[in-house]
């Protein structure tokens, strides 16, 4: 690594934060900041405050005595997220079949299952939720049809029978905020459309991605940190891959945290060789110092699995990532835990929130420490090892680079 951000003490932090497939704007990741920066700050002691700002928002810290000034970004791809997700029934039912075959045909789907269980799982919930509904809605519409059978010709009898299975799969659609079935397909489904390619709307939104990173860099801030969380982690991936190619320029230290990663479900797919090469670039760079954060208690991550390492695209001498645990059992207090028990997409995004039961170690994970502090990504966490429990056992079947 550049060790030019040793030791460097940060004033001025720009954070680039990507996020996962969201079709929700930056707003929502502003309060979550707001609030559960509030409450970090009176658990750990610190001063923490927000004010709004276009795209994003700024806060004014007050860590381990230094007064921090930081200007959040958050780069916007909700709008592909949102034309991804199709409103009728059909085509939700069209993308469930088209997936399935996608990654039982090409046969990513085992190597997938050596690695972690919770995020293939998961992969399964919406499946088993749409064939769950649908399977319902056809025995109540049997039901149906053979009562109007009795009172109508049998031609006829088919029409209420019919009408009660769009009726109540538009029920099972209109409660999916509670279910997440429709949105999980839709979230599966996008990074498998092209069998792992980037579709060319995400390309062209990747290089916007890049050019605002570029420009945060010639703000004269003193450290840009490129958050990425879910599918956000190998989109950053991706992006300061392309700007490593391109040449970065000298100036503040540019750092990457990716935040409950799912890399392995699109790294492993065939179609993959441009994030494979990306993944193997930002392994083996000495640049931009990576740090990958993940809980065994979350089922939507591949949780401490090293990315670049599963895929088996690690080069010689790789680097990066530094992976390490937010050890969940020992940073939430029994109370919380219990509260989060069966909230698989709260726990997702604990990665964002406050800790109650965090330990006072410099280097323990803190995410508003992290992005508000006054030491470098890499001056706070690069001490630590990596995980115990670390995965790093090559398993991906498909390992072209593009």
């Amino acid at each position: 690594m550049n060790d030019k951000g040793a030791d460097r003490q940060v004033a001025r932090r720009v954070v680039v934060y990507i996020p996962g497939f969201d079709p929700f704007p930056p707003r929502r990741y502003r309060e979550l900041y707001r609030k559960e920066g509030s409450d970090q700050a009176r658990l750990s002691d610190y001063d923490l405050s927000l004010r709004p700002a276009k795209s994003g928002w700024r806060v004014t810290a007050n860590i381990e005595g230094a007064v921090v000034e930081t200007r959040f970004e958050v780069l916007v791809w909700h709008d592909l997220v949102q034309a991804a997700m199709p409103g009728g029934i059909a085509a939700t039912y069209w993308q469930m079949l088209r997936t399935a075959w996608v990654y039982f045909g090409t046969g990513a789907i085992w190597p997938l299952m050596r690695l972690r269980k919770g995020p293939v799982l998961a992969a399964f919930y919406p499946v088993a939720m749409l064939l769950g509904q649908l399977a319902l809605a056809l025995v109540l519409a049997w039901g149906v049809g053979a009562l109007a059978a009795l009172l109508l010709p049998a031609w006829l009898a088919v029409v209420p029978a019919i009408a009660t299975v769009w009726a109540l799969l538009r029920l099972f659609k209109r409660w999916d905020g509670k279910v997440f079935a429709h949105y999980l397909m839709h979230d599966f489904a996008y990074g498998a459309a092209l069998r792992g390619a980037y579709p060319p709307d995400l390309e062209a939104r990747l290089a916007v991605f890049g050019d605002r990173i570029r420009a945060a860099m010639a703000e004269g801030a003193d450290e840009v940190l490129v958050v990425g969380h879910s599918s956000g982690a190998h989109l950053g991936v991706s992006v300061l891959a392309d700007l490593l190619r391109q040449g970065l320029p000298d100036g503040p230290a540019l750092s990457f945290l990716t935040l409950g990663q799912a890399v392995p479900m699109v790294s492993f797919l065939p179609a993959a060789g441009r994030l494979r090469g990306d993944l193997a670039l930002m392994a083996g760079q000495g640049r931009i110092p990576w740090v990958d954060v993940s809980a065994p208690g979350d089922g939507c991550t591949f949780a401490l699995c090293d990315p670049v390492a599963v895929t088996g695209v690690a080069p010689d001498g790789a680097r990066w990532p530094l992976v390490i645990s937010a050890a969940f059992s020992q940073t939430l207090s029994p109370a919380r835990l219990a509260a989060m028990k069966w909230r698989y997409f709260r726990i997702h995004f604990q990665y964002l929130c406050a800790f109650d039961a965090l330990p006072d170690a410099l280097d323990a994970y803190d995410y508003f420490r992290i992005t508000a502090g006054p030491l470098t990504l890499w001056d706070r966490m690069g001490a630590r090892a990596p995980s115990k429990s670390r995965i790093a056992t090559a398993v991906s079947r498909y390992r072209t680079l593009a």
